[in-house]
């Protein structure tokens, strides 16, 4: 659907060129959302605003069903935009303008009739959940609305891929789980291919079906979501990944136990299964949940907990190989032996 070829976008600044996309290549597949993850100045922007031309790359190539937009006159460009929505973290709605009119933008760019422009947008309030608001100004909308205005604007000429810069981070956790909502609708409703980019591991969990991790304009990792929440290979993933999955105890905890504190990790079908109950009965152990969590991952579950057991080293140990022989991971932290 998305095809990015060794991707180079360089700015020109008074103490020289600085590189802001990296040689990135990327396969984003039809129909999923993608997620681009980095923190500022990773150059994930730069490398969105080039999958439209809104920055125009210094080299490479950028390939929309299969059309080489880097290859494009204006007149086609401007024609392929039209399929290329995008909704933008501080909105950007015209202030002396209805929610009407600023949804109907779009539509009269792409020369829609009047009754043609009615019609849609009268389609796409009802969608986002703004049919009262029609005749409102943006003044009188909270950002959550604000942002939905957006997102009706975005799919007004019905694109087959949505770019979201940042949409969620100006909203506060309770709006940004109805818009992640709202996006997820829209990707299983219409079939539409999303691009997201966002330095929120929350947001790429609740969304995103892979994602690629982005340092000082390069790609550095990528992977499906659940892959990547599991087994990070890059340190600046683990660094993201952490934020939502680490969890510590305190050393004057670790340095009393008596017995093996382990920390098991759970994936998919086994993070509902009774895994520590049937080793407590099966061995003479006995154990103590320390901390524990499990995470959905795309609706998928992820459980992590810290265990402390204690009872014959023997037992204690066949009860660990009981463990590891049903969850993808096991890590022994302390051994008091």
């Amino acid at each position: 659907m998305i095809e990015v070829r060794n991707l180079v976008k360089e700015y020109k600044t008074k103490k020289g060129k600085v590189t802001g996309v990296d040689h990135v290549s990327l396969h984003v597949k039809r129909g999923e959302i993608f997620g681009i993850v980095g923190y500022s100045g990773a150059g994930k922007s730069s490398l969105l605003r080039c999958l439209n031309l809104l920055e125009k790359p210094s080299s490479g190539e950028i390939l929309i069903d299969g059309i080489p937009l880097t290859s494009l006159r204006k007149a086609e460009l401007r024609k392929a935009r039209l399929k290329i929505g995008m909704i933008f973290q501080h909105f950007h709605l015209v202030s002396s303008k209805t929610v009407f009119e600023n949804i109907s933008f779009a539509l009269k760019a792409a020369h829609k009739n009047k009754a043609e422009i009615d019609k849609r947008v009268t389609e796409l309030l009802e969608m986002v959940g703004l049919s009262d608001k029609r005749n409102a100004y943006p003044a009188q909308l909270s950002g959550g609305q604000k942002q939905r205005v957006g997102i009706a604007r975005a799919l007004a000429n019905d694109p087959s891929v949505l770019l979201c810069d940042e949409a969620t981070s100006a909203l506060d956790p309770s709006t940004t789980q109805s818009i992640l909502s709202l996006l997820k609708k829209i990707n299983r409703e219409l079939g539409l291919t999303i691009v997201l980019i966002t330095h929120e591991m929350d947001v790429v969990k609740e969304v995103c079906d892979r994602m690629a991790v982005m340092q000082n304009g390069a790609v550095v990792e990528e992977g499906h979501v659940y892959d990547l929440f599991t087994n990070p290979a890059n340190p600046l993933t683990k660094e993201f990944i952490n934020t939502i999955l680490q969890f510590s105890i305190p050393a004057s905890l670790l340095s009393a136990s008596p017995g093996k504190i382990v920390k098991i990790f759970f994936q998919g079908a086994a993070a509902g299964e009774a895994v520590i109950s049937d080793a407590l009965q099966t061995f003479k152990v006995k154990g103590n949940i320390l901390h524990g969590k499990i995470e959905y991952i795309k609706d998928v579950p992820l459980g992590i907990f810290i265990i402390e057991l204690t009872g014959d080293p023997a037992e204690v140990d066949r009860a660990i190989h009981y463990i590891q022989s049903r969850t993808e991971k096991l890590e022994v932290i302390q051994d008091a032996a």
